[in-house]
């Protein structure tokens, strides 16, 4: 699939995207969207992200037409959350594919560390996979037929990195920067500053001025202003009232395992809260109890299912074909 329009932010040049040698792979969850870039010269044809485990098969299919059949030489993550990097050891195991990540990640994936790389934590599969070298902030990667410079964008994850070309001013975000969504300040739920380094995030942002984002989900956007300042009143919102920050981060955990499992009974998706990590850290700085807690767990998925998000039938609930 090529990407060359967006509805609402204009239209994204076709001939913008051939310059920099890039075909855009838009996503639905739960998936990340994947920039595959063709070969130029020794650069060899790269995709950033390589989205879901579950959709492998259908990733390496969207790839493969992308690039017309040609090879793929280099995976680039812009992080390393499931959905980024579920599909990096179903690519290499079809051949010879080096894999660049943030370079604060090296070890904990050399080590196959589930709890740093936030997989236990959240209770969601990646594959292993092998890292052969880092993207390092202040240095440059060539994709395609550019020099991408590699900028540290914590927050949503403090390892990651997003990567930018100056000529064009185009702008790889990630999940730092979404045209109509906040994604989760993870570090903020286990206690540690999230939102100052989000904020720092976005201004640097500002100060590249892109014209046209790429980002993690959704479609590519070029009101990048409007973004920004929507990105920074959901950081102050969530400052004000941190109460709300876990609820968003609650109900889009639940979603996302929803996504992925298809449906579970509602007791059973309560009692998959109450034992994944993530959830019981929220729960224990809330100062919750066992039962407090059950409740606070039972009370998100009811509100889901009140918003009309979740489809409740027989005991048991979905995602709503309207909500993915």
């Amino acid at each position: 699939m090529r990407l060359d329009r967006t509805s609402g932010a204009g239209v994204v040049s076709s001939r913008l995207l051939d310059t920099l040698g890039l075909r855009v792979l838009e996503r639905g969850w739960l998936s990340a969207n994947q920039a595959v870039f063709r070969a130029a010269g020794a650069t060899p044809a790269t995709v950033v992200d390589t989205g879901f485990s579950t959709h492998a098969e259908q990733t390496l299919a969207l790839i493969d037409h992308a690039l017309g059949g040609a090879p793929l030489g280099r995976i680039v993550n812009t992080h390393l959350h499931s959905d980024h990097c579920g599909g990096n050891a179903s690519l290499q195991a079809r051949g010879d594919v080096e894999t660049w990540i943030p370079s604060p990640s090296m070890a904990a994936v050399g080590g196959w560390d589930e709890e740093a790389l936030s997989y236990r934590l959240t209770d969601q599969p990646c594959p292993r996979f092998v890292a052969h070298r880092a993207l390092v902030p202040g240095a440059s990667i060539p994709l395609g037929e550019a020099a991408w410079q590699i900028h540290a964008a914590p927050g949503h994850d403090m390892d990651a990195v997003m990567l930018f070309e100056p000529q064009t001013r185009t702008l790889i975000s990630g999940d730092a920067l979404w045209e109509e969504r906040l994604a989760i300040i993870f570090p903020e739920l286990s206690g540690d500053d999230g939102f100052g380094p989000t904020r720092a995030t976005l201004s640097l942002i500002e100060r590249l001025a892109p014209r046209t984002v790429l980002p993690g989900h959704g479609r590519v956007f070029e009101d990048v202003g409007r973004a920004l300042a929507a990105s920074r009143e959901r950081v102050a919102a969530f400052e004000r009232q941190p109460e709300r920050h876990a609820q968003h981060a609650a109900r889009a955990l639940v979603m996302f395992h929803l996504l992925e499992v298809r449906e579970l009974a509602f007791a059973d998706l309560v009692a998959w809260m109450l034992r994944t990590p993530i959830y019981r850290i929220v729960a224990h700085r809330a100062g919750l109890d066992e039962a407090g807690a059950s409740r606070w767990a039972a009370g998100q998925v009811r509100r889901l299912v009140d918003d009309g998000v979740l489809l409740e039938r027989e005991g048991r609930v979905a995602v709503q074909a309207h909500a993915q």
